[in-house]
């Protein structure tokens, strides 16, 4: 059965009283959605032999999957992973020239979609992502994620005040999310229960090792990062707090982070290394950390008095073009026309040139 390979769309549900929307029919659509040419998980079922056997085994897998939401309890082997070395370019003989690639139970990858349904329809229903964040959001993208920032800053430049962007760059960000501090963060946002008693079971004890040409290394485990399928979800919910307290004008999209605010004043570009530095304590207390050498100012505006900005103990740099989210934001010092997201072609913004390829 060789048909389309497109996921089903998970449908809203009430998860209350314990019920999983997991029933036959579902699971059986996400059966005959595998793609039969991926790669098995580390218990070498095959994901074409799942899908080939779905009116024989959903019915036991509904069950299962069912179990595991009412206990709270994930299987052992939907938590470990086989990770393949994948070659990208360059040298064969270096290793950095190839990219990780976790490779886990594809009934294990089922249960993931369902439970990604129920932790998104929660963070709708409630609200819970804030405003400055546009990565994985329905309703948000790329392109609302630079008319919302560059709107302000260029209302502020027409206004004749120099404004300065700074571009923030975290070193590995979803590799590096801890287990305990985002299972805190499900918790103080008022998740159900069930949601965090199984994401937390899920998220412990996971293993995984390296597999090359058929031979393994030993298992080693796994204590931070979080598993593909809920990456870009619950890393929004881990990262939610990051704008709090903030004076400038805050935007993102999942771990990359801009701000921007008026320095006619010196009290301006005060309020900005402000917001370093709570940035700065908020990596500290979350045990992230930026990769400061892709953190960069961009001056914009006549006038501009071109403070320096500082992370924690090192001095940023500054940069005459910066790319942003496919946008390209220039320092320019004359009046040039400029095509922005949302703005009619060609008109001017004194101070600024931005060229935009979303």
């Amino acid at each position: 059965m060789m048909g389309d390979t497109r996921c089903p769309e998970l449908e809203d549900h009430d998860c209350g009283n314990d019920k999983l929307p997991a029933d036959p029919k579902l699971v059986r659509d996400l059966l005959l959605h595998l793609d039969a040419y991926k790669s098995m998980g580390s218990n070498g079922i095959h994901p074409r032999v799942l899908r080939e056997l779905a009116d024989v085994i959903v019915r036991p897998l509904s069950i299962i999957f069912q179990w595991s939401w009412e206990s709270g309890e994930v299987p052992v082997d939907w938590k470990l992973a086989n990770i393949v070395p994948i070659f990208k370019k360059g040298k064969k003989e270096d290793p950095g020239n190839y990219k990780p690639v976790s490779l886990t139970s594809v009934p294990g990858k089922i249960m993931e979609k369902i439970m990604l349904g129920v932790i998104e329809k929660h963070l709708k229903d409630n609200a819970v992502i804030g405003h400055s964040q546009h990565g994985f959001v329905r309703g948000r993208a790329c392109l609302t994620n630079l008319i919302s920032f560059y709107d302000k800053v260029t209302h502020l430049v027409d206004q004749g005040k120099p404004v300065d962007v700074i571009f923030l760059d975290f070193s590995k960000a979803f590799d590096t999310v801890s287990h305990g501090i985002l299972l805190d963060k499900m918790s103080s946002i008022q998740f159900d229960k069930n949601i965090v008693q199984w994401v937390s079971n899920w998220l412990t004890g996971r293993a995984q090792r390296v597999m090359v040409n058929g031979v393994t290394s030993g298992w080693r485990p796994v204590t931070s990062g979080v598993p593909q399928v809920f990456i870009l979800v619950l890393f929004n919910v881990f990262i939610n707090d990051l704008d709090v307290g903030l004076e400038g004008v805050v935007s993102e999209f999942a771990d990359d982070t801009k701000l921007g605010g008026a320095v006619d004043s010196v009290k301006g570009g005060e309020a900005l290394q402000r917001d370093l530095d709570r940035l700065g304590n908020w990596a500290i207390t979350n045990r992230m950390r930026f990769n400061k050498r892709k953190c960069w100012i961009l001056y914009l505006g006549r006038g501009n008095p071109g403070y320096t900005y500082r992370l924690g103990d090192e001095m940023l740099e500054t940069s005459h073009a910066e790319r942003d989210l496919g946008g390209l934001g220039q320092q320019q010092v004359e009046h040039e026309s400029t095509v922005c997201p949302g703005c009619q072609e060609g008109q001017p913004y004194p101070g600024v040139h931005q060229a935009w390829h979303c």
